[in-house]
């Protein structure tokens, strides 16, 4: 999914608020709004679907990007903005940002990638410039935590929002060693065979996004957001037992409807894969999952402390998930 049509690009660069394309629908439960620090991408599909579901019940939904992660937070954190997208760990305990985590959106299926012709193992990145997401992301952690293992120190870690722009920086040669999701090692692979090497990884069980949001507003907004965790918990139920349904579903809501039709092509390909390595949970995150994150993002460094010592209530606010997973079953 490379290349950005202006509007994209402006939306990046400005911060601009780009109201979503929802059905019209009774306004009556309640309005958010939703800050990405990223582009308007494929990968952001299956959100826009159930924003759409949640827009049917009555709830108002506007949907901005902005041009990084950092801003999505300080925008939470200021009011300017409801709800965020990533994983804020260290802001809330560096700054104790009145913010918790309330839905696991996915988990970190990621690819360290370099340029063959100047790296080939871990070891050679001593020295070495890196480009990932932004910071305190999962795609940070994640090299943190290698070079940690690998005994080997950066000379910098800058911050490129957006798998697609950091795989099409490396195809321009403006970036030599990135991280990026299982759809752009897919195109690295496809448009230039053999140049680019991916460097293995422990198996990994921590979560790569959620939403979150001021405290106090989840509880004020508790209808409202209990309507938006019960969608997406059944969109993503719905695309986990059939990938194809994300593209069916893309068209009856006319979502993102501005995207590149390169990544309208690689939609099915891309959700049938995610799916094939259980990218997309099924039930929005539980006690567990948390404790997996605390053991992840403490080994990274990313997270202070030790990982037992960590309180599940001062990162996540798991009522909305709870009530809506005891509503839907588990599965």
């Amino acid at each position: 999914m490379l290349g950005l049509t202006k509007l994209k690009t402006a939306a990046a660069v400005a911060g601009v608020l780009i109201l979503a394309a929802m059905p019209v629908a009774a306004q009556e439960n309640g309005t958010m709004r939703v800050a990405f620090g990223d582009i308007p991408g494929g990968e952001m599909v299956n959100f826009m679907i159930a924003v759409a579901r949640a827009e049917e019940r009555g709830v108002k939904v506007e949907v901005s990007y902005l041009q990084s992660e950092d801003l999505a937070a300080q925008a939470i954190v200021s009011g300017q903005a409801d709800i965020g997208v990533g994983t804020p760990y260290a802001l809330i305990q560096k700054v104790n940002a009145p913010i918790r985590m309330f839905y696991q959106l996915s988990m970190l299926r990621f690819y360290p990638v370099v340029n063959g012709e100047k790296y080939q193992t871990w070891n050679d990145l001593q020295g070495a410039d890196v480009a990932v997401h932004g910071r305190g992301s999962g795609t940070e952690a994640i090299m943190k935590l290698m070079a940690k293992e690998n005994g080997v120190t950066y000379n910098s870690v800058s911050y490129v929002p957006g798998s697609g722009v950091r795989a099409g920086a490396l195809l321009q040669g403006r970036i030599d060693v990135s991280i990026v999701d299982y759809e752009r090692s897919r195109l690295l692979e496809r448009e230039a065979p053999g140049k680019f090497v991916f460097l293995p990884l422990p198996e990994i069980t921590a979560t790569d996004e959620a939403l979150y949001a001021n405290r106090d507003w989840l509880e004020t907004e508790q209808k409202a957001v209990s309507i938006l965790v019960e969608e997406l918990i059944k969109t993503w139920r719905e695309i986990n037992m059939d990938p194809s349904a994300v593209a069916t579903l893309r068209a009856k809501y006319n979502v993102l409807p501005d995207i590149e039709q390169i990544e309208v092509d690689e939609l099915v390909p891309a959700f049938t894969q995610g799916v094939s390595i259980d990218l997309y949970p099924s039930n929005g995150g539980n006690a567990s999952s948390v404790v997996e994150d605390f053991t992840f993002f403490t080994s990274s460094g990313s997270l202070d402390g030790v990982a037992e010592d960590l309180e599940v209530e001062d990162y996540w606010y798991l009522a909305p998930v709870e009530a809506a997973v005891k509503k839907l079953g588990t599965m």
